[in-house]
């Protein structure tokens, strides 16, 4: 169920999705994640996340988002700034 202001994260095989409003933006991660399972902190745009990898459990993940959107033509300003937290997203 869709909150204001908040993204979801989730991933699927080898690529990670960040998804918000209209917008899903997909990269590429380790063929080894199995998932994220939690997310600790949300900063404008930087998140610490735990993922789960089949060849080494559980770790501390750091994932810097506006890298991502420069390449992708995207202000991450004007696009960061409504979204006040970050969910996960698994069927």
């Amino acid at each position: 169920m869709p909150t204001e202001g908040i993204a979801e994260l989730s991933s699927q095989g080898d690529m990670t999705s960040f998804a918000f409003g209209p917008h899903t933006i997909r990269f590429r991660t380790s063929r080894h994640l199995r998932r994220y399972t939690d997310i600790k902190e949300w900063d404008n745009g930087y998140l610490v996340v735990t993922a789960d990898y089949d060849t080494l459990g559980k770790v501390e993940e750091y994932i810097d988002l506006v890298p991502v959107l420069r390449n992708l033509f995207f202000d991450p300003k004007e696009f960061l700034a409504p979204i006040k937290g970050v969910r996960l997203s698994y069927a």
